[in-house]
């Protein structure tokens, strides 16, 4: 049995299902003596309805979703480059970003509404900024499990999108060292020679400031596409109370049809009534007639032997 491919599935399944899927899976994992894993599959918590969506979102439409991780990771790099000094055209990169997060935000509302789930504003809300940060971290190996999310995810802090943001300097792959390079190259002809302690200082003071303009910069684009995505969510929320007022209009009109409906049909039956009972009397009447009849041939046969 192979617990990661199990889970994998296990956060694939409709939300209501998670739950007793858990402890089934749990259960199989026991009885095959894998006592570790079955702990850890039990001890999963259930994805909030914000997360499973994104889950859906990353197992059903891969393609959309790996595309909005890579333009996270080409804004991230490009805004490095800037800030290196290097330059480079950002707007091309931002368009693309904010259509991924568009996107994928369309999709999670219909994957909301086929599970029974309507896409309210503030799931929608939870949803994008969960999607802005999985962004944020793009493919990085610190990047939260796309995939097997529990509960939303926020973007990453100063700090940590700083660490994300590659710097200049890095040397040839694989040679072993951190991944978080410092923006600045030294300028020593030596490169023996140490920095004294002002140059340290300065230095990193350098590095911090590069750092936090990096992540102001990406703070603030999100913060635009947030702006956006909440101004949809309001064109969606005033679209929904005019369905919600169209729906109820013609509910008045159903039911006034209904009422009108059972007026006609009382009025049906009391003319059905009377009909029955204009048959009968008519009935009646041609009985009479008979009855006379036959009672004038008979005094007629009398009246005809007695001359």
């Amino acid at each position: 049995m192979s617990a990661p491919s199990d889970i994998d599935t296990l956060f694939q399944l409709p939300l209501t299902e998670f739950t007793k899927a858990r402890h089934a899976l749990a259960a199989r994992l026991r009885a095959a003596g894998q006592v570790a894993q079955a702990a850890a599959v039990n001890a999963l918590p259930k994805p909030s309805l914000s997360a499973w969506t994104v889950n859906q979102l990353y197992w059903r439409h891969r393609k959309a979703f790996d595309q909005l991780r890579v333009a996270g990771d080409r804004l991230r790099k490009a805004q490095a480059s800037q800030l290196a000094g290097k330059g480079g055209e950002l707007r091309g990169l931002v368009e693309a970003h904010r259509a991924g997060v568009a996107e994928l935000s369309t999709r999670a509302a219909a994957l909301l509404r086929d599970a029974g789930h309507p896409p309210t504003p503030d799931l929608t809300r939870r949803i994008t900024t969960t999607l802005e940060a999985l962004a944020a971290y793009g493919r990085q190996p610190s990047a939260p499990p796309a995939g097997r999310l529990t509960a939303d995810v926020d973007p990453p802090g100063f700090d940590a999108l700083a660490a994300l943001i590659p710097r200049r300097g890095a040397r040839a792959k694989g040679a072993g060292q951190s991944r978080i390079i410092p923006f600045r190259q030294h300028t020593e002809s030596d490169p023996t020679k140490k920095l004294d302690a002002a140059g340290k200082k300065r230095q990193h003071e350098q590095e911090r400031q590069a750092q936090h303009a990096a992540a102001t910069a990406a703070l603030r684009d999100a913060e635009r596409t947030l702006r956006d995505a909440r101004k949809a969510a309001a064109h969606a929320e005033a679209a929904l109370r005019d369905a919600a007022a169209r729906a109820k209009a013609a509910e008045k009109r159903k039911a006034a049809l209904e009422k009108g409906l059972d007026h006609a049909v009382a009025d049906a039956d009391g003319a059905r009534q009377e009909a029955r009972r204009v048959a009968s009397a008519a009935e009646e009447a041609a009985q009479a007639v008979a009855d006379a009849e036959e009672q004038v041939r008979t005094l007629e046969s009398k009246l005809e032997s007695n001359l």
